[in-house]
């Protein structure tokens, strides 16, 4: 097959085009024999092989048979990969065991001379590099969340210079797995190791080039261009909303094409021809005429010329559609009504557990797939990363549903070896990836624990060798001890979505089946305080508050995280989506309703509701002494919501937690941070919408809010961004520097120090406004129609206030004829009074005033008293 080459510029000396294949994934078994502080470097030497594993020429396929190759039992291809504005080439997933990893990436380096440069190759992990065939450089590092950066010389010859880096990692959960290549010039290695503030200098003289098997090159190109100026303008596809791919209006090339909606497994919903024009829209289907899930959107040739003729160019974009469910903003049925409703929702759905015991519960007995129970056995068997998560379900089912005259008794045994063999905490003997740390998953372990110990108490159980009484007097003693620190100082991982719903489902189980009576009780009154500190940080479904821990990226706007499905169920707001463990668990309780103040709280918004929490951990669940605190705040009104975590550990390394966000409706949330990477999804944990590279200093007045973020000389991308997802607004503006948006009679204004500009390409499309520079403060003020007047009014008036920026620091007037001021350090003045960012009591709204730490909270709401006593049991210090 003839070759030809594509060229291509650098960027700021980076290359953005390769070709790359991989990852390799090889299953690391029996981590026993890795144990140590430097475990992933003892897996990573024990894999290392000398020789690339490349021994054909890498080249763009074309010809199916062309572009491949073989390393062992993997079969790799290459593929041509433009990086985004992060120059990073990312094969960052989720690994639910250990794995080892390698990818590899080609190019062709055109020098118009020969000339020394610096190669400057950065990695989260072991990374080897050849150059015209030798080995040039290896770097052993592992180093996360943030990639480490690496400069060494190399020499480049007059013409074409091939280079190959085969990058590694070490795999277990969310796994970062990235590389970027930059050429500088050969005295930039001094100024790398210097950190030098103007940075390396890019090489010159020098252009990449790709050996592609396609054979109209020209045409190849054109596709590529017109493919990477297409964009979506949003990535969940409401019920009553179109799934439209559109092209820019000032696109000046075109190339007819076809776009398809398919699942990832290939099942095409729908297509369209297009001619790939300035200012085109190509429309596929209404999101409610197709199943709810997750969808590609491909954009690729003509079937002829894509297959026939080997023009392999496509582009890909994840979306999701939620089919016919649409959320609910306001409450609605009877608690029993939208039980029924919600089991239904859950027993549709195909291939979760949870799904099966709906079913059940519904006594859909003839419905019931016994392969899927199966399934989710030898999962746990397996010992996955979330398999806990399962246990807890199948536990339940056993417990419910085990005597039941149409339980397939095929299950049972399966179902009774899986809980005889698992590891019930990280103690015990043996090794996997299983995490044992987050708040929402020890509380599923102690809940599995006292569950199979109830269910086989003279039972040997395999991992250990104990009695399960003995592991039920374990699971008890540790669940309590859990209980009794999130009753009295609150939650570590707060306001977490995904920990919450974990908890939830832990929680709703062990109120309803386990035995001690301390156990069940203390679990029903810690389930009322999770509830209403769901309610209290909570907007027309949207569970809108910072969070301790995110675990996907807000930019959905509520409609997909964990605890959607658990608002619609208890009071009536919210979304049931895919997330049917929490729904399932709760509409499966008998011993358990909710009072209705919670619910009350929840969906009777007043004018104004100020709430500020603490919270601090005392311990980890693993028991090492650590002490973490948050104090935050949450302003709700009937037109919109603002939270924040106030002053939380500023100007330190970010991890998941998300500090701040307005929420208007479902869907329509405005929050800001600071990305180190173009990486969407959670997989390798912070990433472009996901938490903070660096953390930033937030202070919070009512309906103003001030964040401020110092970025450090050598940050890899240089800007914070705000999610502001026009579609979701009813109006938005920009104008003098501000973003204004309206969501029905709610409002919201955004403005940075360093300049605004709204994203009309790529994948923040319509959906981002950056603002470049090391140091910014972002200043939001929210409004109401009831308070400021129409939308029009609202603007003019937040342009009429007075606001100065000074480096770090910001004042403004508000809209309540109040003074702000705030900075990097110090207080926050309101009209030249120190407002506290600290020391908050435990809870403090109108509905309960609670200390820390509490042995007791007190919610009052109207006529509605609820007491939760939390004593009895030694009280942790704060």
């Amino acid at each position: 097959m003839p070759i030809s080459y594509v060229d291509y510029d650098l960027q700021d000396g980076f290359i953005h085009h390769w070709l790359v294949a991989g990852p390799q994934t090889v299953p690391v078994h029996d981590l026993e024999r890795f144990a140590g502080e430097d475990l992933r470097q003892r897996i990573a030497h024990h894999y290392y092989e000398e020789d690339s594993g490349i021994s054909s020429p890498p080249v763009e396929r074309g010809p199916l048979s062309e572009g491949t190759f073989r390393l062992g039992d993997y079969e790799g291809a290459w593929a041509c990969v433009r990086c985004r504005e992060d120059h990073l080439v990312d094969h960052t997933g989720y690994y639910p065991t250990c794995h080892y990893l390698r990818s590899w990436a080609y190019i062709q380096l055109v020098s118009e001379a020969d000339q020394k440069v610096t190669l400057v190759l950065t990695s989260h992990g072991p990374a080897d590099v050849w150059l015209n065939g030798q080995h040039t450089w290896r770097q052993e590092h592992f180093s996360r969340p943030c990639p480490l950066s690496v400069g060494f010389e190399a020499s480049l010859r007059g013409g074409a210079n091939e280079i190959l880096v085969r990058f590694e990692q070490v795999a277990a959960r969310k796994c970062p797995h990235a590389m970027a290549l930059r050429l500088c010039q050969a005295a930039a290695r001094d100024a790398i190791e210097r950190e030098a503030p103007d940075g390396p200098q890019p090489a010159a003289g020098v252009h990449v080039r790709l050996p592609t098997t396609i054979a109209d090159v020209a045409r190849r190109n054109t596709l590529e261009r017109v493919f990477e100026a297409a964009y979506v303008d949003r990535d969940v596809f409401g019920a009553d909303t179109e799934v439209i791919v559109r092209w820019p209006d000032d696109l000046d090339t075109s190339a007819d094409a076809m776009v398809r909606l398919q699942t990832p497994l290939g099942r095409i919903y729908a297509e369209a021809h297009v001619q790939g024009t300035a200012g085109e829209r190509a429309r596929l289907s209404y999101a409610y005429q197709v199943a709810e899930g997750p969808y590609r959107i491909i954009l690729m040739p003509r079937p002829e010329e894509y297959y026939e003729r080997n023009t392999r160019i496509k582009r890909e974009f994840s979306v999701w559609g939620l089919g016919g469910n649409r959320p609910s903003a306001a409450p609605y049925g009877t608690c029993q009504e939208r039980r029924q409703e919600g089991l239904i929702n859950a027993a549709q759905r195909e291939g979760n557990v949870y799904s099966e015991i709906a079913k059940m519960a519904l006594d859909w007995w003839s419905l019931v797939d016994a392969d899927v129970v199966l399934q989710t056995v030898e999962d746990v068997n397996r010992r996955l990363d979330g398999s806990v998560l399962y246990l807890v379900g199948l536990l339940g089912m056993l417990h419910r549903f085990g005597d039941h005259s149409e339980f397939p008794e095929a299950l049972r045994r399966p179902l009774e070896d899986c809980a005889l063999r698992f590891r019930y905490w990280h103690d015990e003997p043996g090794s996997d990836v299983m995490c044992y740390t987050t708040e929402g998953q020890s509380i599923l372990f102690h809940a599995c624990e006292i569950l199979a110990g109830q269910l086989l108490p003279d039972h040997t159980f395999a991992n250990n060798g104990q009695t399960g009484a003995a592991h039920r007097e374990k699971g008890e003693r540790l669940a309590l001890v859990w209980l009794r620190q999130r009753a009295t100082t609150g939650f570590g991982d707060w306001d977490s979505s995904r920990s919450f719903a974990h908890a939830l489902v832990a929680l709703s189980h062990l109120v309803d089946l386990a035995e001690a009576e301390a156990v069940w009780d203390m679990a029903a009154v810690v389930m009322d305080k999770m509830l209403l500190t769901i309610a209290l940080n909570s907007y027309q479904g949207v569970f809108g508050s910072t969070q301790g821990r995110a675990h996907a990226a807000p930019i959905d706007g509520g409609l997909l995280e964990p605890t959607a499905g658990i608002s619609r169920l208890m009071w009536g707001t919210g979304t049931f989506n895919h997330h049917v463990e929490g729904t399932v668990s709760l509409a499966c309780v008998e011993s358990y309703e909710l009072v209705p103040i919670i619910s009350d709280i929840a969906t009777l918004l007043p004018a104004e509701m100020w709430n500020r929490e603490r919270h601090v951990a005392t311990a980890s669940p693993c028991g090492e002494t650590a002490k973490q605190e948050v104090n935050k705040v949450t302003y709700r009104t009937p037109d919109y919501m603002l939270c924040s975590a106030q002053d939380y550990k500023a100007g330190e390394r970010g991890g998941q937690q998300h500090i701040w966000q307005a929420t208007l409706g479902p869907g329509a949330v405005v929050f800001v941070t600071h990305p180190p990477c173009a990486r969407l999804g959670d997989g390798g944990g912070v990433g472009f919408w996901l938490g903070n590279a660096v953390l930033p200093r937030v202070a919070q007045w009512k309906d103003v809010l001030i964040a401020i973020h110092s970025l450090p000389e050598d940050d890899w991308l240089g800007f914070t961004h705000a999610c502001f997802p026009a579609h979701a607004f009813d109006e938005h503006e920009l104008r003098d520097g501000w973003a204004f948006a309206r969501k029905g009679e709610g409002y919201l204004a955004l403005t940075a120090s360093q300049g605004l500009s709204f994203i009309e390409q790529g994948q923040g499309a319509y959906r981002e406004l950056r603002s470049y520079g090391l140091r910014n403060v972002w200043l939001c003020q929210m409004g109401r129609a009831t308070l400021d007047g129409d939308f029009e009014t609202f603007q003019r008036k937040v342009l009429a206030l007075g606001v100065a920026f000074d480096g770090l620091s910001a004042s403004c007037e508000t809209l309540r004829g109040e003074t702000l001021s705030f900075a990097w350090e110090g207080s926050l003045l309101r009209n030249g009074q120190t407002q506290p960012l600290a020391g908050f009591k435990h809870y403090e709204n109108p509905y309960c005033i609670a200390d820390l730490p509490c042995p007791e909270m007190v919610v009052r709401s109207g006529d509605y008293l609820l007491r939760l006593q939390f004593g009895g049991l030694e009280q942790p210090e704060a």
